[in-house]
């Protein structure tokens, strides 16, 4: 398993109490820059999320393959494990997402450092035993990486929330803000 957890230490800095610590103090460009990495290391995690999930469902998919002798390959079998069929619903929070991951590559060699020494570009080469190991340690991984993205997105409302307050209250003024914002 790897030692560096989801999104590393740009989210456990959103994640230790002390980022949200006297936000209700603080400038409002510094609260819209705290947002902003907060809405970075979200799409980093979800992206991560994504990269993921597809590897465990192509895992998994495989191992019920041989269990049940279904003669298909998996090539044959990526329209069905690649469609959403057999999925739960979305446990996202439907957030429209303005920005990229910032490192996909990054991204990409955190899941693979998931499952050391396997190499999952050709599970059906695999056998069984290394292939349940790496089932279980991506299982292992998209469910820390699921908490820290909750917490990130805890961090994210929190943010929004005091922006919003700002302008409910008559603390913030969109004409000052977006020529306070042209400014930089």
């Amino acid at each position: 398993m790897t030692t560096t957890a989801a999104g590393g230490s740009a989210v456990d800095s959103l994640l230790d109490p002390a980022f949200l610590e006297g936000v209700e103090r603080r400038p409002m460009l510094e609260v819209r820059g705290l947002r902003r990495r907060a809405e970075q290391s979200e799409v980093d995690l979800s992206y991560t999320r994504r990269l993921l999930q597809g590897r465990l469902d192509i895992v998994r998919r495989e191992l019920q393959r041989r269990a049940e002798h279904d003669g298909r390959s998996l090539v044959d079998l990526l329209p069905e494990i690649l469609s959403e069929k057999g999925r739960g619903p979305a446990h996202g929070l439907g957030r429209h997402q303005t920005v990229q991951p910032g490192d996909p590559a990054a991204l990409e060699h955190w899941v693979n450092s998931l499952a050391p020494g396997v190499d999952l570009s050709d599970v059906g080469e695999l056998p069984d035993d290394q292939l349940e190991a790496a089932a279980r340690s991506l299982a292992e991984g998209e469910r820390g990486l699921s908490e820290r993205r909750r917490g990130v997105q805890q961090v994210m409302d929190a943010l929004a929330g005091e922006l919003g307050r700002r302008y409910r209250d008559g603390e913030a003024d969109v004409a000052q803000l977006l020529a306070a914002e042209g400014r930089h």
